[in-house]
């Protein structure tokens, strides 16, 4: 513990990913797991462990998703990974032997960059890490560095799922998670997209509105399992504009936009309450109040815009000119307006000679806004910074380094303490209940990205196997028989990964509309067989034999959490009020 300080940095970042191994490999599917674990995951294990080694401890506050966490300790995503390093290893090769006849020396240069860059991943990843990514992590919070949250378990939008026991099994499961893969409770839970609602009487926003009935507030439901806090943006604690986090990537996001803002209101600003202080959430039924921390605005505003933050600077690496075939990265922002014709080449140390002016400038903003609070009331505050985890090395090539000087120059600092966020809230033991609104960190605060025109139908869906599933849990979930229970486990998988809120992302971003479309039906027609199956097996009917084969394939393709339980489907532990 530093004496004097001003206050407190904490960095949060959130990784996850749907399930792809088995679905699809390129474009969409199973490389995306590879690129965010070879441009993302082992480039960000690489820099805390380079950090202790230089005797720092980096306080970082990481989630890690239940559906990504299975990801990466499965076996054929192992094996999948190597293939896929093997192969942007040769992909290089042949870059240089093309800008080899071609004379293009800097060219050159950077496909001999690629090439070493991921000869080095696959090494880490089977000699340092042993193929273990999580178990790298895990140790990392086992010796104090880091702190892991958790996630609902397949990333559901939990405020928009239309029965309270399709959200106390998102929570419970991703619980049951965490434990089997670290070990020990979870402190903490990134709520899918920052998405919060209170407990108020519901309508479903689609389907009939003549049916309301009374819902629990999400923090209800983090109590009852025991965390401490999560973490939400600045709009739904102060009001105001709420800042787009994913607006400037996606111009899809602006046409939706566009349209939402003509009927959207920004809720009037509470000038009383700051970012800068963790404030308890409470139902107010005599359940533990939940902590909440809030994005920081001003921090947010530096990495996540595209126009003027860090990450457009015209020296750092684009992202979206690729070289095929191999999909290598030869260009450079040049300027965040720049078209894919227009962009120059990269040149891997004006980019190097950026990182350590953006590190000092985002550090010395943490300690402005830090001493302008204590300075202000004379209490220490924090700083909360949550981002997506893959924007640090999948979208932001430079990110991963421009993270370790943060990290090692808060440590510095003597006026900065640098904290996860279970130290923070154990050292301040905040007070003060507050209440906050329903809303997300999407453009506007609320929940338009999920729902709209475009992804209406897929919330038809899944509230009606909402509802199956809960009848079938009734009915069926408590009979002791083998046959019957792998049945109704597969069903539940499927809904599961049927209630990621990824699909609806995707759709609305146009990122990978049709993928996502093919994965809601997909999963929606799977739950549905099983569901029949389940009903005819459990009245005792004959279940043909080519049905036993599509649940064996079923389990086979969609072959996550083992750890389920149908009673979390059947009943709310709970209910409400």
């Amino acid at each position: 513990m530093k004496k004097n300080t001003k206050g407190s940095f904490a960095l949060v970042l959130h990784s996850h990913l749907p399930y792809v191994i088995a679905h699809g490999r390129w474009p969409h599917g199973m490389d995306w797991l590879n690129e965010a674990t070879s441009e993302t995951y082992i480039p960000l294990l690489n820099i805390l462990y380079e950090l202790l080694d230089e005797g720092y401890s980096p306080k970082l506050t990481i989630a890690i998703s239940p559906v990504l966490t299975e990801q990466l300790a499965d076996p054929s995503f192992k094996e999948e990974l190597i293939i896929y390093l093997d192969q942007k290893v040769e992909a290089a090769q042949k870059n240089i032997e093309e800008f080899k006849r071609h004379s293009r020396k800097n060219l050159l240069n950077l496909a001999y960059m690629w090439r070493d860059h991921y000869q080095k991943i696959k090494k880490d990843f089977e000699s340092k890490y042993q193929k273990d990514l999580i178990g790298a992590f895990k140790y990392l919070q086992e010796d104090g560095h880091i702190e892991i949250m958790t996630c609902a378990a397949t990333h559901g939008y939990l405020p928009l799922l239309s029965q309270d026991t399709s959200v106390q099994a998102q929570i419970k499961l991703a619980v049951l998670n965490y434990k089997k893969f670290f070990g020990k409770n979870p402190k903490g839970m990134w709520l899918p997209e920052c998405a919060y609602r209170p407990g108020y009487k519901w309508v479903p926003p689609v389907g009939s509105k003549k049916n309301e009935y009374l819902r629990k507030g999400i923090e209800e439901f983090l109590s009852e399992n025991g965390i401490d806090y999560f973490i939400i943006d600045n709009a739904l604690l102060r009001g105001g504009k709420a800042i787009g986090v994913y607006i400037d990537r996606f111009e899809a996001l602006k046409h939706l936009w566009g349209q939402f803002e003509k009927e959207y209101q920004p809720r009037e600003e509470e000038i009383d309450k700051t970012p800068r202080e963790v404030y308890l959430v409470s139902s107010g039924q005599g359940k533990k109040p939940v902590a909440v921390f809030t994005r920081d605005p001003d921090t947010g505003l530096q990495v996540w815009s595209g126009d003027w933050g860090y990450p457009g600077d015209g020296n750092y690496l684009d992202f979206h000119k690729k070289h095929f075939p191999g999909g290598h990265r030869y260009w450079k922002v040049t300027s965040p307006k720049s078209d894919l014709a227009d962009k120059m080449e990269y040149y891997p140390k004006d980019a190097q000679a950026r990182i350590p002016e953006n590190a000092g400038h985002f550090k010395e903003l943490i300690k402005r806004l830090l001493r302008d609070y204590n300075k202000k009331t004379n209490k220490k505050g924090i700083v909360c910074a949550p981002y997506d985890c893959e924007l640090f090395g999948h979208w932001w090539f430079e990110g991963p380094q421009f993270l370790k000087l943060v990290l090692k120059w808060v440590a510095d600092d003597p006026e900065i303490e640098l904290t996860t966020c279970s130290q923070f809230l154990n050292e301040t033991k905040p007070t003060q209940v507050i209440s906050i609104p329903e809303g997300s960190w999407g453009e506007g605060g609320y929940h338009y990205i999920w729902l709209n025109q475009w992804t209406e139908w897929s919330w038809k869906h899944i509230y009606a196997d909402e509802k199956r599933m809960q009848k079938l849990a009734k009915e069926f979930g408590r009979k002791k028989d083998e046959n019957l229970q792998k049945i109704l486990k597969q069903a539940v998988r499927e809904l599961l990964l049927l209630q990621a809120s990824d699909w609806q992302f995707l759709i609305s971003t146009w990122s990978a509309r049709d993928y996502a479309e093919l994965r809601i039906s997909e999963h929606h027609q799977n739950f549905n067989r099983l569901c029949d199956m389940a009903e005819r097996y459990g009245k005792k009917e004959m279940v043909d034999e080519g049905e036993w084969t599509f649940l064996g394939d079923c389990e086979a393709k969609n072959k996550i959490f083992e750890d389920i339980k149908l009673e979390w489907f059947a009943k709310i532990e709970y209910p409400p009020g």
